[in-house]
């Protein structure tokens, strides 16, 4: 992972520059399936875009299909949209295709860092508001906040940050201690 170097209104960090390690991204990707391979999933939902990676890895992993939530506007089709606001405090919208699934579809909701939960609120929303049941999340942390607290209480979450151990506090500070020597080299294939 990399920190923000660019703008304080943008995440704190770009996990994503994990994925380009083939040996850390194969980890997120055992760390993130291992809940959910006894766990009957339909389909897995990805979270426009940065939940693509992820998601569309896992379906695979999974043997399911694939689904995408949109920011809003994006799609050609019927589609669902609920606003929201997000960790910068502006209000978004994003969409589903409607309809995406069969009532009770089991849904495994899928981004790569849920930091305000208000992005993964709206995910939810979505699927339920079509009669999906969301099966499960997954994401590479879950910040302890109120509303990431509520997501663990009411569904089964997998994240590669464990909660409650010092990277989970660190996350919650948002700030890593490995940041402050950062490599940029370090990080390349």
């Amino acid at each position: 992972m990399a920190p923000n170097v660019k703008d304080p209104k943008m995440a704190w960090l770009d996990p994503s520059s994990a994925y380009v390690n083939a040996g850390a991204f194969h980890a997120m990707l055992d760390a993130l399936c291992k809940p959910f391979l006894s766990t009957p999933i339909d389909v897995v939902a990805g979270i426009d875009a940065a939940g693509y990676v992820l998601g569309a890895a896992m379906a695979e992993r999974l043997g399911t299909g694939f689904l995408t939530v949109r920011k809003a506007g994006k799609l050609p089709v019927p589609a669902d949209e609920v606003s929201f606001v997000n960790y910068t405090q502006r209000t978004q919208h994003m969409e589903l295709r409607k309809p995406a699934f069969g009532k009770d579809t089991r849904v495994l909701l899928v981004d790569q860092w849920v930091e305000t939960g208000g992005t993964m609120g709206a995910a939810v929303e979505l699927v339920e508001r079509q009669g999906g049941q969301v099966a499960g999340i997954a994401t590479i942390c879950i910040e302890e906040t109120p509303a990431g607290k509520a997501l663990r209480e009411r569904y089964l979450c997998a994240t590669c940050v464990v909660p409650g151990s010092e990277m989970q506090r660190q996350c919650n500070a948002k700030s890593l201690d490995y940041f402050k020597d950062f490599d940029w080299d370090a990080i390349l294939p």
